[in-house]
């Protein structure tokens, strides 16, 4: 159990999200290298109780990142995913994307037009987010302890503020800072890092 009070509070509000719990305990049983629930399946929990929404107001999925340098292919990555769908039960089954961390470097360009350099495990990921707010993530442990990383800290999250990444500028964040605004107006809005 961490000694920080704000890792302490969000690991209770993630607790008590029971369709989170319930994708958490399966990626757990998985057993992927270096797994981890990242971005808004954890950060909305914490907004929507935070703003009292109920706790999967605005999800849109559960992001189950891992890390296997062993094989970058595209197809060992599937293998996951799709191995993955088959444990998950409707209608978690398509909303939990899986992706293998240590090959996002090869996309990534194509699909976002900034170059991404590789990663060397799947915390690292949470360090190039668009908004320290949304760089979080959580395991949960085989003796059911629930780790939290946030790689900024956790004052952003829990004070509703949303700022650029100061170690990564992308050109994303006016746009995800809209859309974030849309779903949630009590938040503040803060352009420079």
């Amino acid at each position: 159990m961490s000694d920080d009070p704000l890792e302490q509070r969000l690991a209770d509000i993630l607790r008590a999200a029971p369709s989170l719990m319930q994708v958490m305990e399966i990626a757990r049983d998985l057993a992927l290298r270096d797994w981890m629930i990242f971005s808004g399946a954890i950060y909305q929990k914490a907004v929507n109780h935070l703003t009292g929404h109920a706790p999967d107001y605005g999800l849109k999925d559960y992001d189950l990142g891992y890390f296997d340098a062993g094989d970058t292919s595209y197809a060992a990555e599937d293998q996951v995913i799709r191995r993955a769908a088959a444990a998950f039960p409707p209608p978690l089954d398509h909303l939990v994307e899986v992706r293998n961390q240590a090959r996002v470097h090869l996309w990534f360009e194509d699909r976002f037009g900034e170059p991404y350099a590789p990663l060397s495990d799947s915390a690292e990921a949470l360090t190039r987010f668009t908004t320290t707010m949304f760089a979080v993530g959580a395991r949960l442990d085989p003796d059911g302890e629930l780790r939290i990383f946030a790689p900024f800290g956790l004052e952003d999250l829990f004070a509703l503020r949303l700022r650029p990444n100061p170690i990564r500028a992308t050109q994303g964040f006016a746009r995800t800072a809209e859309a974030a605004l849309a779903r949630w107006p009590e938040l503040t809005i803060v352009e420079g890092a």
